[in-house]
């Protein structure tokens, strides 16, 4: 029998400081082996997104991602920078057009499988 690290997940988001309309519903896979994330997700921009990184344990019981991660009109390869508390998640956010903004996502995501 083969073991799989596959994890599904459904992450909702709000973009905040951003001023073009962004998709917030995320369909998600994950694999995770150690500490080792590897996934794919529908991303605010309506394309996939692919990234590998690493999680980190870190203050007041909350978990922090970084790594890459592709499908932005930003550049081919941004970094990913995530902050998880009990589902929960905080992210900064680039716009590219059309001024150019930063800003935040801060979502909830729940495993479906």
């Amino acid at each position: 029998m083969i073991n799989t690290c596959i994890s599904l997940f459904v992450a909702m988001s709000l973009h905040i400081g951003m001023e073009e309309g962004y998709n917030s519903i995320h369909p998600h896979a994950r694999c995770t082996v150690d500490n080792t994330i590897v996934g794919v997700y529908y991303n605010s921009e309506k394309t996939v997104s692919s990234y590998v990184g690493y999680e980190l344990d870190t203050w007041f019981d909350t978990t922090t991602e970084v790594g890459i991660v592709t499908g932005y009109s930003g550049a081919k390869i941004v970094p990913l920078f995530r902050v998880i508390k009990d589902n929960w998640f905080i992210t900064p956010a680039y716009e590219v057009t059309p001024n150019k903004n930063w800003g935040i996502t801060i979502g909830y995501e729940f495993k479906i499988k």
